[in-house]
């Protein structure tokens, strides 16, 4: 991707053969996001069951059982709109984000994931009460033992663009700023985190990371839960941009930056740059 150097959509021939790479690289575990042929307006793709992400994570634990497989269970990639929920017009010309009508595709999305042997989903939509609606789910259909790490602290952060191109996920109207948070409200990131905690989350994460290291500490201070930091496309792409022009040091910057995260008590890291770190750790 233009954006993202060293970052690419992979057929799935090529996902065995990152894994391979990354396997030896001594990365210990993966997360998934997929891109569907097709998109529509109830994300069907999301939880077919011989969907993108599905066969990928059959295909990676069979050949790599010993590779953790996170999966993003979100609807955004396969709707056609590009939002993370179901769609319906409000008043005048107003649109708006059925956040309950939401949640039974959710859960399908997260249960097909487990189905397909993913080692943990992660919910990363930000609907209310989605981390309960896929525990029940879950726990009903014998996967009683697949942890959640639920987005529990996801900005409405400009630092994602990267990202949306390579996915394919930007909205096509509006914005997530109705159902993801407001970037100024600390306080609320940790109203989110208990109440995914409450229904049966068993990790957390914060989203961004860098920029918002403070709200990291404190939910880890807070909650002693595993929590997860997500470096995401706009913070990688800056890094990646900037020392293409010789004006840093890529792996000096990148590794304080991931320390800096550790530091403010993140468990999990979660990096586009995972294989080059684990290369330099190893040297």
């Amino acid at each position: 991707m233009g954006s993202m150097p060293g970052v690419f959509q992979l057929s799935m021939d090529e996902v065995l053969k990152e894994a391979a790479s990354v396997v030896k690289a001594g990365v210990p575990a993966v997360l998934l996001f997929g891109i569907p042929d097709v998109k529509d307006d109830r994300a069907s793709g999301a939880w077919a069951r011989k969907g993108v992400v599905q066969e990928a994570v059959r295909a990676l634990k069979r050949e790599f059982p010993e590779l953790l497989v996170f999966t993003d269970a979100c609807l955004c990639e396969y709707m056609s709109h590009g939002h993370c929920g179901l769609v319906r017009k409000g008043r005048g010309m107003h649109w708006e984000v059925a956040n309950d009508a939401s949640l039974k595709l959710l859960a399908d999305t997260a249960l097909s994931h487990a189905e397909a042997g993913a080692d943990v989903v992660a919910p990363s939509d930000m609907m209310d009460g989605r981390v309960r609606a896929i525990r029940e789910r879950l726990d009903k259909a014998g996967f009683e033992g697949t942890p959640i790490l639920s987005y529990a602290a996801k900005f409405a952060s400009t630092f994602y663009g990267p990202f949306r191109e390579a996915a394919e996920s930007a909205p096509r109207f509006g914005d997530r700023r109705t159902y993801q948070m407001d970037p100024a409200n600390a306080d609320e990131a940790l109203r989110e985190v208990a109440l995914d905690i409450a229904e049966g989350a068993d990790m957390v994460m914060v989203k961004p990371a860098l920029a918002y290291l403070d709200v990291l500490r404190r939910v880890k201070d807070a909650f002693g839960y595993p929590t997860a930091a997500y470096s995401v496309s706009g913070e990688f792409a800056m890094v990646k941009a900037a020392a293409a022009k010789g004006w840093i040091d890529e792996r000096g910057v990148t590794m304080e930056s991931l320390l800096a995260m550790r530091r403010a008590g993140a468990d999990i890291l979660i990096t586009y740059a995972a294989r080059e770190v684990a290369g330099w750790l190893r040297s």
